[in-house]
C-alpha cells in the first residue's frame, strides 16, 4: 500500500471538557466530535439528536416550478418516463419517484440504460424509443445535467423534460423545462452534497406539498442505501437520513431490502451504515455492472418474498461474479502500471482492450489505494477508450479532465470520482497533460486521519461503547480512528489459518493485544522488537457473555518518521523517473550505497521491510537509486520479494552502473569503466 500523511485531529480538550458537561454527553466521543468541527452546545446537540433534521426542499432551484410540471403532467394523464441510472442511487432513485408517481395514479415508464451498450445518462436512442411509447414527460433521476443535447431531442418530439440531478453542471444547463440540481450557480440550497435519489426524494415531497420528515418515513431505507451507495458525507441532512434508515431496516424493512439483507447475511440487531455500504450496495450495483439494473430495480419494488428470494439470490451471484471479474482485472492493471512504469506519473491512466466497463470503477478504487495518487482504468474498443477514475483529497479530477476536456469525448463527475471517454490514440497524450496539468498544483498527498492519540494503558471496553454514539459512519463522519505512537512489538501470532495475524505490543510496560486482518505472515514486514505506530479502530467481541475489547489496525509504520522528508523524497524519485533531473543532495553517495549493500549482506532482506529500515538513513529515494546500481552491477537480486546478495558476485566499479553514472556526470557515461 502507499504511504500515507498521518494526520492527528488537534482536538480542543477544554471545549471538549466544556461542551460534554453542559449537554451531559460522554466526555470521550465529544472530544471526537470537537475534533471534527463541533464547536458549541447547539451543533454537538444536534449531531447527538435522534430526530431527523431536513433542510426545506424548497431551497432548491427550480424544484416548485419541476414539482408544478409533473403534478400537471398527472392530471394531464400524460405518460410519464422516470430516466435513471444503472448504479445503486440511479436505481433507488428510479425505483422512489416510480414508486410515488404511480402512488398518485400516474401512468409511468421507468428507464435505466444498459452500461454497456448505452452508457450513462440520456441518449438521443433512448429518448426517440420514449417518443414512440407516447411519453409526454421525461423526469430525469441521478443524471441529466450534462444532457443538451438529448433534452434539445426530446424538445424536438414535443416531449417535456424535467431534469432532477446532482452531478456538477456543465457551463450551459440543457434546454429543460425545469433543472433541479444543488450545484447550480444560482441555486441556494443550504446543503449540497446530496445524493440523486434525495433530490427525486425532495422533488416529491414539494409534489405531495408534505413536510419531508412525513415522507422520510415511508422511503427513509431507500434513501438510506443510496446516500451511502453514492459516498455521501454523513453529516448534516445525510447523517439523519442514514440513521433513519437503519431504524426502519431494523424494524420494517421493503421486502426487496428484506430478502437482500437475508441473502447477504446482515443481522438485522446489528445494522449499521458500514453494513449497507459492503453488504447491500455492491449487490445492488452487480446488477447493472455484471448484467441489467432492471434486476435490482425489480427487486426493489417486488412485494412477494419469495419472488424477492429468488432476485436476491441471482444479485448474489452477479455480486460473486463482479469480485472475480474485479481481481482479474485489478492485477492485469497493476501488472501494466509495473511494466510501463505509471506508477510514478502523478495521475495514474491504465488501459487494456477486455476488460468489464462494469467494474473499471472498482479497480481505479483499489489502485489509487495502493498507489495513493489519481487513477484512471480504462476499457478498449475499438478505436475509443472508456472508463472511470477516482482520487485523493486535495486534487479534484472534475477539474482536471476539464482542463483536458479538448482531448476528450466526453467526461463528467464529481472531485473524486468522474467517468470519461477518449479515442485510445489519445491516451498517452491524455496521461502527458493530466501530468503537466498535476504539476501546476501543489502535490496532493494521501492522507490518513487520526481522531486522537491514546496511551495502551487507557484503551478500554468503556471508549469502545462510547463511540456508538457517533454512529452512522461513513464519508464525512469516518470510523474513529485512533493513535498509538512508539509502541514495541513484541510478538506475532498468525490466526485465521495463516491469513490474519495477532500482534502483542507494549508501551511502558502496558501490554496490548492488535489485529491485523487480511496480512500473512509471508506479507507482514515488520520484526519483534521494531518500534511502531498504530492507526487502530475500536470495537467489542463477546464471548461466552464476556464483552472485551477489539483493536483493529488499519495502518502501521516505523516511528518516528519525518513525513515531509519521505513526501519529498518520493516526489523527487518520481520525477525523476518520469525524466527530470535527481537534485544533487538526492543522489546516494559511494559510502550509502555501501551502507545498502552491507545491510543485504548481512541478511536477505524484504524489499517492503527495506523501504521503512532506511527511511531515516540513508532515505527513501537514495535507497531506492542505491538498490538500482546494486542490480545493474549484479551484486543483489530481487527474488520472490526479497533482496539478497549475489554470493559469487566479483567487485565491480560504481561507474559501470548507468544510473550511478547518470547521477554523477550529468547522464554522461565514465569511459574508465
Amino acid at each position: 500500500m502507499a504511504f500515507k500523511k498521518w494526520i492527528v485531529s488537534s482536538s480542543d480538550k477544554m471545549l471538549a471538557k466544556e461542551l460534554a458537561e453542559e449537554c451531559d454527553t460522554d466526555p470521550f466521543a465529544t472530544a471526537i466530535a470537537v475534533g471534527r468541527g463541533i464547536s458549541d452546545a447547539a451543533e454537538l446537540e444536534q449531531f447527538f439528536a435522534c430526530e431527523p433534521l431536513l433542510c426545506d426542499p424548497h431551497e432548491l432551484a427550480d424544484i416548485s416550478l419541476a414539482a408544478e410540471i409533473v403534478n400537471q403532467a398527472i392530471v394531464d394523464g400524460k405518460i410519464i418516463a422516470v430516466f435513471g441510472d444503472y448504479d445503486c442511487d440511479g436505481v433507488v432513485a428510479t425505483t422512489l419517484l416510480t414508486d410515488y408517481l404511480e402512488s398518485r395514479g400516474a401512468k409511468v415508464i421507468p428507464y435505466i440504460p444498459d452500461r454497456v451498450s448505452e452508457g450513462y445518462g440520456m441518449n438521443v436512442a433512448a429518448v426517440e424509443a420514449l417518443a414512440k411509447q407516447n411519453v409526454g414527460l421525461i423526469v430525469t433521476v441521478d443524471n441529466g445535467i450534462a444532457c443538451v443535447e438529448e433534452i434539445a431531442r426530446a424538445n424536438e418530439l414535443g416531449m417535456q423534460v424535467v431534469v432532477t440531478d446532482h452531478h456538477l453542471p456543465p457551463e450551459v444547463l440543457p434546454s429543460a423545462a425545469a433543472v433541479v440540481d444543488p450545484h447550480r450557480a444560482d441555486c441556494p440550497s443550504s446543503f449540497k452534497e446530496i445524493c440523486g435519489a434525495e433530490v427525486a426524494f425532495k422533488l416529491a415531497c414539494v409534489m405531495a406539498d408534505m413536510e419531508p420528515e412525513q415522507m422520510l418515513a415511508r422511503y427513509a431505507d431507500l434513501l438510506a442505501v443510496a446516500t451511502v451507495g453514492d459516498v455521501m458525507p454523513l453529516r448534516n441532512e445525510n447523517r439523519s437520513i442514514v440513521r433513519a434508515g437503519i431504524l426502519l431496516l431494523k424494524s420494517a424493512p421493503r421486502t426487496g431490502l428484506s430478502a437482500l439483507m437475508n441473502v447477504a447475511g446482515l443481522e438485522r440487531d446489528k445494522l449499521s451504515a458500514g453494513n449497507l455500504s459492503f453488504g447491500l450496495v455492491p449487490r445492488i450495483n452487480a446488477a447493472g455492472r455484471m448484467g441489467s439494473a432492471l434486476t435490482a430495480f425489480e427487486l426493489l419494488r417486488c412485494t412477494d418474498i419469495n419472488r424477492a428470494l429468488g432476485i436476491a439470490n441471482e444479485l448474489e451471484g452477479a455480486n460473486a461474479l463482479r469480485q472475480q471479474t474485479e481481481r482479474k482485472i485489478l492485477a492485469e492493471a497493476c501488472d501494466l502500471i509495473e511494466q510501463n512504469g505509471y506508477a510514478h506519473h502523478r495521475v495514474i491512466v491504465v488501459s487494456a482492450a477486455g476488460w468489464h466497463p462494469g467494474v473499471v470503477g472498482i479497480v481505479a478504487s483499489k489502485v489509487v489505494e495502493r498507489y495513493g495518487k489519481p487513477a484512471l482504468v480504462l476499457c478498449e474498443n475499438g478505436d475509443v477508450a472508456e472508463g472511470s477514475g477516482r482520487s485523493i483529497s486535495d486534487f479534484s479530477l472534475y477539474d482536471a479532465l476539464f482542463a483536458c476536456k479538448d482531448v476528450l469525448l466526453k467526461f463528467g463527475g464529481h472531485e473524486l470520482a468522474a467517468g470519461l471517454g477518449l479515442k485510445k490514440e489519445n491516451l498517452d497524450l491524455l496521461r502527458k497533460r493530466l501530468d503537466e496539468y498535476a504539476k501546476t498544483l501543489p502535490r496532493a498527498i494521501p492522507h490518513l486521519k487520526i481522531d486522537l492519540r491514546l496511551k495502551p494503558e487507557a484503551l478500554s471496553v468503556d471508549m469502545a461503547d462510547a463511540l456508538e454514539l457517533l454512529e452512522p459512519f461513513g464519508m464525512g463522519n469516518p470510523t474513529p480512528v485512533f493513535g498509538l505512537f512508539g509502541v514495541s512489538l513484541e510478538k506475532i501470532t498468525p490466526i485465521g489459518a495463516g491469513k490474519h495475524l495477532k500482534l502483542l505490543f507494549s508501551k511502558n510496560g502496558n501490554p496490548f493485544q492488535a489485529l491485523l486482518f487480511g496480512v500473512t505472515p509471508q506479507q507482514f514486514c515488520f520484526c519483534t522488537g521494531d518500534v511502531m505506530d498504530l492507526a487502530v479502530t475500536l470495537g467489542t467481541n463477546l464471548y461466552q457473555g464476556v464483552r472485551s475489547l477489539s483493536v483493529q489496525i488499519k495502518a502501521l509504520r516505523m516511528s518516528d518518521v519525518d513525513e515531509d522528508a519521505l513526501f519529498e523524497d518520493l516526489f523527487d524519485y518520481d520525477d525523476y523517473l518520469c525524466g527530470d533531473e535527481m537534485p544533487t543532495e538526492k543522489a546516494p553517495t559511494r559510502e550509502e550505497i555501501g551502507l545498502v549493500y552491507r545491510r543485504i549482506t548481512k541478511e536477505s532482506v524484504r524489499a517492503e521491510r527495506m523501504k521503512y529500515i532506511t527511511l531515516k538513513r540513508p532515505g527513501y529515494a537514495k535507497t531506492q537509486l542505491a538498490l538500482t546500481v546494486l542490480q545493474e552491477l549484479g551484486l543483489i537480486r530481487l527474488q520472490e520479494g526479497m533482496l539478497c546478495a549475489i554470493p559469487s558476485a566479483t567487485k565491480n566499479p560504481l561507474e559501470n552502473s548507468p544510473t550511478y553514472s547518470k547521477l554523477t556526470n550529468g547522464g554522461m557515461t565514465d569511459e574508465r569503466g
